[in-house]
């Protein structure tokens, strides 16, 4: 009996990296990476917002390169390799939309609703996402390690159209936060219900979307100036312009989520099985 329950045990210690590694990815900034003081509590972090081991997931370092790529000619801002810090880690296993987690005490101004709405230009709508940093950060550049994040899960690259359209969208909703003094959560949702019906209908001229723009600021009464709703337009309908470019990607998302879906309720279903063995005999060597 007791060697019996021993070899449950070491089953229920081995079984779940088997099914944890499909869709399951980690980026790291590369200044955080190569900083043990930086990249450990990063980890520590990381694994406190799951019930995987995250030493079974996939990895990526993100370099400065890799973000000025895609924000120099948006943001304008260029970023040196010792100011690479924001880590993030995607898992595909979560099947109820898309959820993003921001470590607020160190991301100071992009929110949760922020990421998923430049997640949603490159189309992503699916995912459990964690965003943090070893130290104080804006959170823009992290957006650069969370879509790295998603093509080491996914195996398959996300076109730099569709790369560059989400990090538009991303500094164009910090400039209109900036620009009203509006909440970033308020800016993020008139986005989102913007962006729901540009691809509802999948407009991609601008003087569309700046009609669709102004009656969602007038509903939630938020005051935007014709050059703010102009710009909103823009950057929405270069979102959706990209979409065309993300067919193969799309495809290959919705695999591997189905994949990693189906592994963690198989793993789960296992699980629970072997722990109601293990009660069982449990109880029925040690309890008197």
């Amino acid at each position: 009996m007791k060697k019996l329950a021993l070899i449950l045990i070491v089953i229920m210690m081995v079984i779940t990296p088997i099914y944890g590694v499909s869709g399951f990815a980690i980026t790291y900034g590369e200044t955080t990476y190569t900083n043990a003081n930086w990249k450990n509590p990063m980890n520590i972090y990381f694994q406190s917002k799951t019930n995987k081991n995250i030493s079974d997931a996939s990895y990526k370092v993100v370099t400065a390169s890799e973000v000025n790529a895609i924000s120099k000619n948006i943001t304008g801002r260029t970023y040196p390799s010792n100011q690479i810090f924001s880590c993030a880690m995607v898992d595909l296993s979560y099947s109820q939309g898309i959820n993003v987690v921001v470590d607020t005490s160190k991301i100071t101004v992009v929110k949760s609703k922020m990421y998923a709405n430049a997640l949603k230009a490159t189309g992503i709508n699916n995912g459990y996402v964690v965003v943090s940093s070893p130290i104080s950060a804006s959170g823009e550049a992290a957006l650069a390690g969370v879509l790295e994040s998603y093509e080491v899960a996914v195996g398959t690259p996300i076109p730099d159209q569709a790369k560059k359209a989400a990090t538009e969208e991303l500094y164009t909703e910090t400039q209109i936060i900036n620009q009203t003094g509006q909440s970033p959560d308020k800016i993020a949702e008139l986005f989102s219900k913007a962006m729901d019906q540009v691809q509802n209908q999948n407009l991609q001229d601008p003087a569309q979307i700046k009609v669709i723009v102004i009656n969602i600021a007038n509903t939630m009464n938020i005051n935007l100036s014709d050059q703010q709703a102009q710009q909103i337009a823009n950057t929405l309908a270069n979102s959706q312009q990209a979409q065309s470019s993300l067919t193969d990607f799309k495809n290959k998302l919705q695999s591997v989520t189905s994949q990693a879906t189906q592994a963690g309720g198989i793993i789960e279903q296992i699980m629970n099985y072997l722990r109601s063995i293990y009660t069982y005999l449990y109880n029925l060597i040690f309890v008197q």
